[in-house]
C-alpha cells in the first residue's frame, strides 16, 4: 500500500505502553521542528508476557492507526515490539519508513567499534535474545553479555531513579558488568534512559560507552528522514499529539518525567482486536 506523505507529515511512535515517551524526547530534541504523534497500548501493556502473534497482532492495529494520522514514518519505540513485529509494521506500512530500537541500539554497538557489548533489559526483552540476534548478525565475532533488570521498570515510573534504593538496585544489577570485559552497555528498554546519569556515574573509572537505543534512533531517523528528502524545514517547533488506548490514572505525572514536559494533547482511542 502506497500512502501521501511529504516534508510536513508527522513522525509516528508507538510503544506498549508510557516508556516509548524517552524515544518521543529524543527525537524531539534531535528534530525540534518536526510534528510528533506517539500511541502508548495504555489498556494492552505489557507487551514482554504476551505471545509474539499477540504482539504483532496490537503492533500491526497501531501502525494502521499511525498511517491513517498521515505519519511518514514509523518509530517502534518497544524493544518487544521490535523484536516480534517489526515485518509486520513495515508490511502494513508500505512505502512508509519504519525504524525500531532494537536496529539503532546495535547500530550504534557496532559504530562504537567495541568487542564486548553489554544488554541490560526487561526479562522478555533478554530472553527473546532480540539484541544477541541483531548483534551477532552484524558482526559475529562480538561477545555479548545480557542481564535483564526487571526492577528498573517500576522504579522509572516511581521517578527512583537516582535515590538511594535506585542506587542499590542498580548496583546489584551492574556489578557483574564491572569485571567482565564488557565495553559498551545498550540501554535495551524505553525506560532506562531515565538511569543514564547514574550508570554513567557508577561506570566513570572504567570508560564504558554507554548507548542509549532512544538517541540512536532519533539520530537515525534524522538519517533516514534527510536521505528521503522528508526533513521538515519549519521553523516553528513541532506539536506533539499523544494518544492512549486507555487513560491511566498517572499517565499526565509519568508522561511529564519521560518527556521533561507535561504533554498537552492526550487522547484516548481504544483499538479494535
Amino acid at each position: 500500500m502506497n500512502h501521501n506523505i511529504s516534508s510536513k507529515s508527522p513522525i509516528g511512535i508507538f510503544d506498549s505502553g508510557i516508556g516509548g515517551l524517552t524515544v518521543a524526547k529524543a527525537v524531539m530534541d534531535k528534530l525540534p521542528n518536526e510534528d510528533i504523534i506517539y500511541f502508548g497500548d495504555t489498556a494492552r501493556v505489557p507487551y514482554g508476557i504476551k505471545s509474539e502473534e499477540t504482539v504483532s497482532k496490537y503492533s500491526t492495529q497501531i501502525a494502521k492507526f499511525l498511517i491513517g494520522q498521515g505519519v511518514k514514518m514509523i518509530i517502534i519505540a518497544c524493544n518487544t515490539a521490535s523484536a516480534a513485529a517489526f515485518k509486520a509494521v513495515q508490511a502494513a506500512a508500505g512505502n512508509i519508513p519504519v525504524l525500531n530500537v532494537i536496529d539503532a541500539g546495535t547500530a550504534a554497538a557496532i559504530q562504537s567499534g567495541k568487542k564486548v557489548i553489554g544488554v541490560i533489559g526487561t526479562l522478555g526483552t533478554v530472553s527473546s535474545g532480540a539484541y544477541d540476534v541483531s548483534l551477532k548478525q552484524a558482526n559475529g565475532a562480538l561477545t555479548i553479555k545480557s542481564k535483564a533488570c526487571p526492577m528498573l521498570v517500576p522504579l522509572a515510573e516511581e521517578g527512583w531513579t537516582d535515590n538511594e534504593v535506585a542506587l542499590q538496585t542498580l548496583d546489584i544489577y551492574l556489578s557483574p558488568f564491572r569485571n567482565n570485559g564488557v565495553e559498551a552497555l545498550i540501554l535495551g528498554c524505553t525506560h532506562y534512559p531515565l538511569f543514564k546519569q547514574p550508570i554513567q556515574e557508577y561506570f566513570a573509572e572504567k570508560g564504558l560507552e554507554i548507548i542509549d537505543s532512544a538517541e540512536s534512533v532519533a539520530a537515525m531517523a534524522e538519517n533516514k528522514l534527510d536521505g528521503l528528502n522528508l526533513l521538515n524545514d519549519n521553523t516553528n517547533p513541532g506539536a506533539f499529539t499523544c494518544y492512549v488506548s486507555d487513560r491511566p490514572q498517572r499517565f499526565h505525572e509519568l508522561a511529564e518525567r519521560f518527556l521533561g514536559r507535561e504533554p498537552e494533547n492526550v487522547f484516548v482511542e481504544s483499538l479494535k482486536d
